[in-house]
């Protein structure tokens, strides 16, 4: 169990909704853009979350049982996870929160980048949790595509409500505001905004971090240019198409037949549907 005993738990059902699709807000989306990160771990304890939270359907983005896996291989031994994504799938997240909330040993979390959305909740589970100068967190309420009918839509009110209510007692739990103060950032100052940005040191003042420490290394150094710029390109047109309101699918859907991992569609269609993206 987490060396931090008073951490409540995540997790608030035992499955996802088969209505609830998730996806990372584009305003993180665009914020995570040029943040890129080398995946290579500098020793067997180190856990780099880098991605989205949460599976697509072409196997990318980090799972619970993607981190299960890892977790399985360090055993009972301190951890370091590095955190830089834009979140995704909340009740990943919530899992994910709890995985690492009953690690037996030390938990050392280090954003790096961004932690927003579902992974600020990933990083709540740190018995210490650093932030880079720079870096930046966001916490909003759950949010994502419903699928299904009116059944499903007020299905969606309750567990939207639990789910916000259970982020509330993480967060407040880690930095001793009220509930309502949570829930208040959460929602954001107006109907029009999305949650709340914190910088580094905003993060530190108000307890969603222990310290913030000064990143030394470029973590992508041992990335070669092109590939970098490749990320980011690829980051850039996902944004783009996020904020003309492709779904996640339809934006998986258009890479896959760009890079040839689909034969069910045509490349101009692809291609069409980015350009659009990118002139909303």
């Amino acid at each position: 169990m987490s060396l931090l005993k008073n951490l409540p738990k995540g997790r608030i059902m035992a499955r996802q909704p088969v209505w609830y699709d998730h996806d990372a807000p584009s305003a993180a989306l665009d914020e995570w853009t040029d943040r890129v990160y080398a995946a290579a771990a500098p020793d067997d304890t180190t856990i780099n979350i880098y991605e989205p939270i949460g599976e697509d359907w072409f196997g990318d983005g980090f799972s619970t049982n993607k981190l299960n896996g890892i977790l399985r291989n360090i055993g009972p031994r301190d951890i370091t996870v590095n955190i830089n994504s834009p979140g995704g799938n909340v009740f990943d997240g919530l899992a994910m929160y709890d995985q690492l909330r009953e690690h037996p040993a030390k938990v050392t979390v280090r954003v790096r980048g961004i932690a927003a959305s579902a992974a600020s909740v990933i990083a709540m589970a740190g018995d210490e949790i650093q932030i880079a100068t720079g870096s930046m967190m966001m916490v909003h309420k759950a949010w994502g595509v419903i699928i299904g009918n009116a059944d499903d839509y007020q299905e969606a009110v309750t567990v939207f409500g639990q789910i916000d209510r259970s982020l509330a007692s993480v967060y407040a739990s880690r930095t001793g505001l009220t509930d309502e103060k949570i829930l208040a950032m959460l929602a954001g100052p107006n109907r029009r905004s999305d949650g709340t940005w914190l910088t580094a040191a905003e993060a530190v003042e108000m307890k969603f971090a222990d310290a913030e420490f000064k990143d030394e290394t470029d973590a992508a150094a041992s990335l070669p240019q092109e590939n970098r710029d490749a990320i980011v390109a690829r980051r850039r047109i996902e944004t783009a198409m996020a904020k003309a309101g492709l779904s996640r699918k339809e934006r998986a859907d258009t890479f896959a037949k760009m890079n040839g991992r689909d034969d069910r569609g045509d490349i101009d269609d692809a291609f069409e549907k980015m350009l659009a993206a990118m002139k909303g």
